[in-house]
């Protein structure tokens, strides 16, 4: 068994050299034995490699003495759905989300939706799957089906308000799980009406990467939106638990900006509440929670370090640069198809087009997330501590340093020789030369 599949976050690599029918069976025994699981609930998604992993992942789980809820063919948030809804000890989605259709993997989570890193259980998973030795249990599990999507849509749609408010909106799924997500649309077709791209399950990966962080998988759906006149773009990843939107102009809406269009939107109904965002978002983002009367904390980049913090800080909502948003009412995690309905019925209530609503959060200039190979992380490291001591530093996640008008993060990836950079300035002219100064000193120009 290859440990490199183990992630920070997660199980992830190429099938069948890196991932296969074997290091599912044990990463089913070593799951259930490090956790003590009597039950477990399972959803996966379409990729060629998902029913034979998920066979072997559900034998090795029931040959541990632990019951199984087959969910089926699901997307990522219903299984969180499961996990905060059923009476299970934990629940594991089978796929590799955005990967291409080579990789698969899993993300476990404990009842309550709790995720499992490598610094909350999946280290011991890893070290308990290689050793092989298994304990023998009194009984073995039996597996039995469980229908979630009912009870998913129907809480969901819930939360629509668009009063007599008719909307277009166009749909790119990327013939992925976000499939799935569709039939919340149906539940409030009054106020909807939807024009789909690429919704084709039976030809999964035949279209462009489920991706929306790239900016170029949103260029059909940006266009698509002009076309068609539509107010809103909405694009889901592989697995349906990222989200990205694209306004009525066909221009993206960042996703650490869409966080603070979410905030205040939050913020109205719950006033007063904590609200946490990702230390690599636009300033802008802490700006909007506070105005609105919110508290603000920074937090580390990864779902699992997120969703930790919010039960730790009480945070009833969270937003992550690569448009992952997580919610109070889904067990502090991924909500799939909240945040649109949620932008929705800000557009229905204000009466303003997307693009209104969001100017007002471009208010700095971000140059996004730049990946620099880099083999001697902790010198680079070292080296921007003393060419930035004057600035304001802070190592939450990598190194961040804030100036008045500027700020920058570099973080060092777990499993990679990359640094990432982050930065943001005042004006785009200080962006770019703050842009060039750090990455002539990150990769050594």
């Amino acid at each position: 068994m290859n440990p490199e599949i183990f992630k920070a976050y997660d199980i992830r690599g190429i099938y069948p050299s890196e991932m296969d029918e074997d290091t599912a069976y044990r990463i089913g025994r070593a799951t259930v034995e490090h956790f003590s699981l009597r039950s477990v609930a399972v959803g996966r998604d379409i990729r060629t490699s998902s029913p034979a992993l998920f066979r072997e992942l559900a034998r090795g789980i029931m040959d541990a003495g632990c019951d199984i809820l087959d969910l089926g063919l699901v997307t990522t948030p219903m299984v969180y759905f499961a996990a905060g809804r059923l009476e299970v000890d934990a629940a594991i989605s089978v796929t590799a989300s955005h990967n291409p259709p080579q990789y698969n993997g899993m993300k476990i989570a404990l009842k309550g939706a709790l995720p499992v890193g490598l610094e909350s259980g999946l280290a011991s998973i890893r070290d308990i799957a290689l050793r092989g030795e298994f304990e023998t249990p009194e009984r073995v599990g039996i597996m039995t089906e469980q229908d979630i999507k009912p009870a998913y849509y129907s809480y969901f749609a819930s939360f629509a308000d668009m009063r007599d408010k008719r909307f277009s909106v166009v749909i790119d799924t990327a013939n992925a799980m976000g499939i799935l997500e569709l039939p919340i649309y149906d539940q409030f077709a009054d106020n909807v009406s939807v024009v789909n791209l690429y919704n084709d399950l039976t030809r999964p990966f035949e279209c462009h990467e489920a991706n929306p962080l790239k900016i170029e998988t949103m260029d059909e759906l940006r266009e698509k939106v002009i076309d068609t006149g539509a107010d809103i773009g909405i694009a889901y990843d592989g697995d349906a638990d990222r989200i990205g939107f694209v306004d009525e102009q066909g221009t993206l809406v960042p996703m650490d900006l869409a966080t603070a269009l979410l905030a205040e939107i939050i913020l109205a109904k719950k006033p007063g509440s904590t609200i946490l965002y990702d230390l690599r978002s636009s300033r802008a983002v802490r700006e909007i929670i506070e105005e609105n009367g919110g508290r603000a904390l920074e937090c580390r980049v990864g779902h699992a370090n997120i969703k930790r913090q919010m039960r730790t800080d009480g945070a009833v909502f969270a937003g992550e640069l690569s448009g992952h948003y997580y919610f109070e009412e889904n067990s502090f995690a991924e909500a799939g198809t909240l945040p649109a309905i949620l932008l929705l019925n800000l557009m229905a209530e204000t009466g303003k087009p997307l693009s209104e609503l969001v100017k007002k959060t471009r208010r700095y200039f971000h140059s996004g997330e730049i990946n620099s190979e880099v083999e001697d992380k902790d010198g680079v490291l070292a080296t921007l501590r003393d060419r930035y001591a004057d600035g304001r530093q802070h190592e939450l996640d990598g190194l961040k340093v804030e100036y008045d008008d500027w700020w920058f993060n570099v973080r060092p990836s777990n499993t990679e020789p990359l640094l990432r950079l982050n930065l943001e300035a005042e004006t785009s002219e200080l962006m770019e030369a703050k842009k060039s100064e750090l990455l002539g000193i990150i990769r050594g120009e």
